[in-house]
């Protein structure tokens, strides 16, 4: 007996990671993440899903990153009864990060209908609602590491440390066929190891096929001990101070805040920065720090390094939007953590917006950046951005500190990869843009993985799987391939009207600005009539 093995989000793209297994009794799917990135990849969120979600009889959930779980709530609207499988981590963090998703979708969506009520547009729905989240969280059934569980009929589970964030895992399938088990594995994310908040990653050995994750396959990272990370990241608060401002961390709310704050309280009480008032601007940080405090455990300190987290006098937790308002009066020298990590939403805009411009500030990156973010034009040097339709010039320092990263590098990926062997199949390749899944895929081919048997899907590719081999299946993608992982036109036109502003700024005269703006505009028109003689029909639009 064949089953199908179909990947729905995180192929070719960092986000939206969605695997789905189906044999002749039972359909499960591996996570149901939501796209990040460009408007292109994140119109996705707001389509049907590619699939019949009422068949869908379980999710395995990998961990709780909004990439990850982000459109549960969606598949529960659209029909989803079954079980989520979690562990009790991730089942706490989905407790505050799907709510949390749902009142942004409202928000946002509010927004958005009043300026399409403006323009005469139809309004829109959001994808799903805080209420949708909560009834979510009713179908999540706990698991625990290394237990073996029955998911459907003739498919079982087993749940292993993926070091990533609290409660992460990886995930051990076995799916019973006529040639006898077939087991999978999927990697999740994995974490870099080495690590004193986390325990490494493990998995077992000898399966039959892998799902592997590619966010740094291209890039290996120099090893560092704790107590290295946490002078980098000395260095850079001590120069952030110099500079006279503040300091802005757009880190994800979900583990990077909470690692970021309890290594800013140990360089503090050991003398190795400047003091100064530490802002946590994220509710939903804030939530999941008190989750933290409940469920973190360090294996490598022998107890809980989040416990002393709370509110105190120079650590402040900012829940109410008046209050992250009013540190637009502060001056001078202090610290300010806002989600999101990538910039592309949150609070973090609002600071952004007003602290890019200034030459006293600091922006600091301390994770990975996707392609079509604010953080990624930030990170490669942007001197200019667009943020909420206003124009923003960046003349602050903006530092990038790649040290906080949940993710293994491509050498912690192939070592991880190589502990499970043998691996019998096909080891597919996820979770990254082009270049981090090619530059895996030969590193794992110079590391004896036969190159024949490393496959990277398209989105919304399907395999046929036997206990013998994976033979890929004709499909139609909802995008094309390479769209996945670039910029969009979005993106282009933010990046044309800056550069359309500058240069009309640089002009010498009136004269020349509207001189050149009725060249523009002739342009436009022959572009038009050329189109429409073409019959080009409007482009759909991405919500």
């Amino acid at each position: 007996m064949a089953f199908d093995l179909t990947f729905h989000g995180a192929a070719g793209c960092v986000t939206g990671f969605c695997a789905r297994l189906t044999t002749d009794k039972a359909s499960v799917l591996i996570d149901c993440g939501m796209f990040q990135g460009s408007k292109t990849l994140k119109a996705l969120n707001y389509e049907r899903f590619p699939f019949n979600a009422a068949e869908i009889d379980a999710v395995l959930l990998t961990h709780a990153h909004i990439d990850h779980s982000g459109l549960l709530p969606k598949l529960m609207r659209a029909g989803f009864k079954g079980p989520i499988l979690a562990t009790a981590g991730t089942r706490d963090l989905c407790a505050v990060m799907l709510p949390d998703a749902g009142d942004i979708q409202e928000s946002e969506v509010r927004h958005l209908n009043r300026r399409n009520q403006q323009r005469g547009r139809e309004p829109v729905e959001p994808i799903y609602t805080v209420r949708d989240a909560k009834r979510t969280l009713e179908l999540f059934r706990p698991v625990k590491l290394g237990r073996e569980v029955q998911v459907a009929p003739g498919i079982t589970a087993r749940y292993w440390e993926a070091g990533h964030i609290l409660g992460s895992a990886s995930i051990e399938v076995r799916v019973e066929t006529d040639e006898g088990p077939v087991t999978l594995l999927f990697s999740g994310d994995l974490g870099p190891g080495g690590r004193d908040f986390l325990p490494d990653p493990q998995g077992p050995t000898g399966v039959d096929y892998m799902v592997i994750e590619s966010t740094y396959g291209a890039r290996p990272r120099t090893p560092l001990d704790p107590a290295s990370r946490r002078r980098l990241l000395a260095r850079e608060l001590r120069e952030a101070q110099k500079a006279g401002g503040p300091l802005l961390i757009p880190a994800f709310a979900v583990e990077r805040s909470q690692e970021l704050l309890a290594d800013l309280q140990i360089l503090t009480r050991e003398g190795e920065i400047p003091e100064a008032d530490i802002f946590l601007d994220s509710p939903l940080a804030i939530e999941a720090t008190e989750v933290f405090r409940k469920r973190g455990w360090s294996p490598v300190l022998e107890r809980n390094p989040f416990e002393d987290l709370r509110h105190s006098g120079r650590l402040m937790f900012l829940r109410e939007p008046w209050e992250s308002d009013r540190l637009e009066r502060l001056r001078g020298w202090h610290i300010i953590l806002a989600a999101s990590g990538m910039c592309d939403a949150g609070r973090v805009r609002k600071h952004l917006k007003r602290l890019l411009w200034r030459q006293d500030a600091t922006v600091l990156l301390p994770g990975f950046q996707a392609t079509g973010t604010l953080g990624r034009y930030l990170a490669e040097g942007a001197r200019s951005v667009r943020i909420q339709g206003e124009d923003i010039s960046v003349r602050a320092r903006v530092r990038s500190l790649d040290i906080y990263s949940g993710h293994a590098d491509q050498t912690g990926l192939v070592a991880w990869a190589k502990a499970r062997q043998p691996v019998a199949g096909t080891v597919f390749l996820a979770h990254g843009e082009p270049e981090g899944l090619e530059g895996l895929r030969d590193a794992l081919a110079k590391s004896g993985f036969p190159a024949e048997r490393l496959a990277i899907p398209a989105l919304d590719d399907r395999y046929r799987l036997t206990k013998a081999a994976a033979t890929a299946q004709p499909g139609e993608a909802r995008i094309l391939a390479d769209a996945a992982a670039r910029p969009d036109w979005h993106n282009a036109r933010a990046r044309l009207i800056i550069d359309l502003n500058a240069r009309l700024e640089a002009l010498p005269s009136d004269a020349a600005r509207e001189a050149m703006i009725e060249e523009l505009a002739r342009s436009v028109a022959v572009g038009g009539a050329i189109d429409a003689g073409q019959g080009a029909t409007p482009a759909k639009a991405a919500v």
